[in-house]
């Protein structure tokens, strides 16, 4: 779980850094580069679990070798490859970005209150905790956007 949510992390990061770099809108930018900082720091709390799980460090592997096949460096929050939804934005205006961006969190809410109730253990479950609320602010943000720019 904790290898499955820093790939979705990294997707998530990459999306975001992506569409930062598209908006002329310079709030919006705004959002999404601050979002990107929130993914990384998501996967850093995410890796110092898997480290206190394990005892060990994460390796160069992390966190390919602990998925099976093939590393989905396409992945991303809401089950959705990041290429296509890079593709599906362009020409989209912002209310259709932050709409896509809003199903999105809301998804990756959902994915870790589900993470959250699987693993034992409090500090397993407090990461997953504290994820859920970071995603919620990320949905209470763009949602406030949207409003206004509505």
């Amino acid at each position: 779980l904790i290898a499955l949510a820093w790939v979705l992390e990294e997707g998530s990061r990459k999306f975001y850094a992506s569409i930062a770099g598209m908006l002329a809108d310079s709030e919006a930018a705004k959002l999404f580069t601050d979002l990107t900082a929130a993914e990384e720091h998501h996967k850093s709390s995410l890796t110092g679990l898997y480290k206190n799980l394990t005892g060990s460090g994460s390796g160069a592997g992390f966190p390919g070798s602990l998925l099976p096949g093939e590393p989905k460096n396409d992945s991303m929050e809401g089950g959705v490859r990041v290429s296509e939804a890079l593709a599906w934005v362009k020409g989209k205006d912002l209310h259709d970005v932050l709409e896509l961006s809003l199903s999105l969190e809301a998804n990756s809410y959902d994915l870790y209150i589900k993470m959250g109730r699987s693993v034992t253990g409090k500090n397993s479950q407090e990461v997953f905790r504290v994820l859920m609320t970071e995603e919620k602010n990320h949905l209470s943000r763009l949602a406030a956007l949207l409003d206004r720019k509505i």
